[in-house]
């Protein structure tokens, strides 16, 4: 029985890193003033916006001394002003950057990747499904296409920047990773498969022992004692065992699979040598190659007739096609038929993005649980429905997510590391 656990950008979050899409898109916003400053021409472009002076030709305000001392959020509202408050300038945003903008303003959040792929279904379909063969597809395509590769180049520079290794983990969070399983937490349908484990588990103890005395003994686990076996056996012959709402000292999962859908090695932080091994299924910044950025929804009602089209660039930024330039996702996929498993959900907010992995790993025949760790905000609320809803969007059978997912009352929030959040704001002062 093993364990995989969903590494998402809320993971790096609670380590008190700023690797939100938010916290990108703002610091491109400063580095595009600063650009935009040292340009004395009367053009300043990049593929995303661009700045014209109407009333000169040349920049007024890369003369002007004023700006030269601009803080950070000064810098950040600069060119705000400049297109609503000034007719000296004219600035043209693409739609791409505009739907990204306009995320961010109205939401205070944005999915860069989803808005792409909105643009693409723009680009490629009219209101009633039929190409426009008015327009000059393949043309559009390539300039949205260019301007999500740099974008992907500027998010590798942000993060390279803005994530230092972290010096020390969240023992909160390790404790959870390594975990035993907790027998409520198993779907019905995953209980037989369960119980033959426990079999040996319970009345045997060859395999406990084994792992208890190696990888997780240097976790602080030890064997239990002959009082706890008592009570657990008597559990299962009462076939009582399936109720109990804490974790199991005869249930560690044989391997975990930390399944890194960010950019950053966070995650490696927390690797234990025999016990767990480390996928970064969407590349690392220390090979800016190998990075994927793009659109994985093959369960959108658009994409088979998106894939069809003539246009080659259609298809340029799919996920399932770029995970065949590694051997990654054929890992995952190894793993998943091994053996049976739970699922961890650790910062993942399971979006329409990455849905058609998410989907294979939550609707396959091994999968017995599923289980969410929701953000809890300060002010007391939590985002629980908003994870449970995109959860729910990632199945096609309905009876699994009843059956699968873990219900609020057995889950908990994933824990933050205060003290380096307290230190990085520090930092940003």
């Amino acid at each position: 029985m093993n364990r995989i656990v969903l590494i998402g950008n809320g993971f790096d979050l609670a380590h008190g890193l700023k690797t939100s899409y938010k916290d990108f898109i703002e610091w491109y916003w400063e580095q595009r003033v600063l650009s935009f400053i040292d340009n004395k021409t009367m053009l300043s472009t990049d593929p995303l916006f661009t700045i014209r002076s109407l009333t000169c030709t040349f920049n007024q305000i890369a003369y002007s001394e004023s700006v030269v001392d601009l803080n950070r959020s000064e810098r950040i509202i600069l060119l705000k002003k400049i297109e609503t408050g000034t007719k000296k300038y004219k600035v043209t945003y693409s739609d791409f950057y505009r739907g990204i903008k306009s995320c961010i303003e109205q939401k205070g959040w944005v999915d860069i990747e989803y808005e792409y792929y909105k643009q693409l279904k723009k680009c490629c379909l009219s209101t009633s499904q039929l190409i426009h063969y008015d327009k000059d597809v393949s043309k559009e395509l390539q300039l949205l296409n260019d301007q999500l590769y740099f974008l992907k180049n500027k998010l590798t520079e942000y993060l390279s920047i803005a994530c230092n290794d972290i010096s020390q983990t969240n023992s909160e969070i390790k404790e959870l990773l390594y975990e035993p399983l907790t027998p409520r937490d198993i779907a019905v349908e995953g209980i037989s498969a369960v119980a033959d484990i426990l079999k040996d588990e319970l009345f045997n103890g060859v395999h406990f022992e084994y792992h208890v005395h190696s990888a997780f003994k240097r976790l602080g686990y030890n064997m239990p004692d002959s009082d706890n076996l008592t009570y657990y056996r008597g559990l299962f012959l009462k076939r009582k065992f399936f109720l109990s709402d804490k974790p199991c000292p005869f249930l560690f999962p044989e391997t975990i699979l930390l399944l890194n859908f960010n950019y950053t090695n966070t995650i490696e932080k927390y690797y234990e040598e025999g016990i767990t091994q480390i996928t970064n299924i969407h590349g690392t910044l220390n090979n800016p190659n190998s990075i994927i950025f793009g659109y994985g929804d093959e369960l959108d009602d658009n994409y088979k007739e998106i894939k069809e089209l003539e246009f080659e660039e259609s298809r340029r930024n799919i996920k399932s096609i770029k995970y065949l330039e590694s051997d990654n996702y054929r890992t995952v996929l190894s793993y998943i038929e091994s053996a049976p498993y739970q699922i961890y959900i650790m910062g993942h907010s399971c979006g329409n993005s990455d849905r058609t992995l998410v989907n294979t790993l939550f609707e396959h025949k091994n999968c017995i649980s599923i289980k969410p760790f929701y953000n809890q905000k300060p002010n007391g609320t939590d985002n629980f429905f908003e994870l449970a809803q995109n959860i729910n969007r990632n199945f096609t059978n309905m009876k699994y997510i009843r059956d699968r997912v873990v219900n609020k009352t057995y889950c908990k929030p994933l824990p933050q590391n205060i003290i380096l959040q307290q230190d990085k704001d520090k930092s940003d002062n």
